[in-house]
């Protein structure tokens, strides 16, 4: 069943290799990266942290998910910062595709 608030996006990285990948993606589109934390064993519902990308394990894929900034921003019925929550959406799941994406051997 798709989740209408959250995007995920599943890789055969590990999930070092997705973390590693994931900070360069978001670095190569102005993004920062303030701090990493792992979340596995101390909070269930990661996902609900504003621009947060969550990376886990499921299924023996290595997945990626964050909530859709377009849906929380909907709930506080602020219709000026739909532009800003879209801007932010389309550059989190380029993030997350990049980050998805294999690595390109030598050329």
């Amino acid at each position: 069943m798709m989740n209408p608030m959250l995007i995920t996006r599943s890789t055969d990285k590990t999930v070092s290799e997705t973390a590693a990948a994931l900070q360069a993606a978001v670095r190569a589109h102005h993004f920062g990266v303030m701090h990493v934390h792992d979340l596995k064993d101390t909070m269930s519902v990661s996902t609900a942290l504003p621009c947060r990308i969550f990376i886990y394990e499921e299924g023996g894929k290595t997945m990626m998910a964050t909530l859709k900034p377009t849906t929380l921003l909907a709930m506080f019925k602020a219709p000026q910062l739909e532009g800003v929550a879209q801007e932010v959406e389309d550059t989190i799941l380029n993030i997350m595709k990049e980050a998805a994406r294999e690595s390109e051997g030598p050329r």
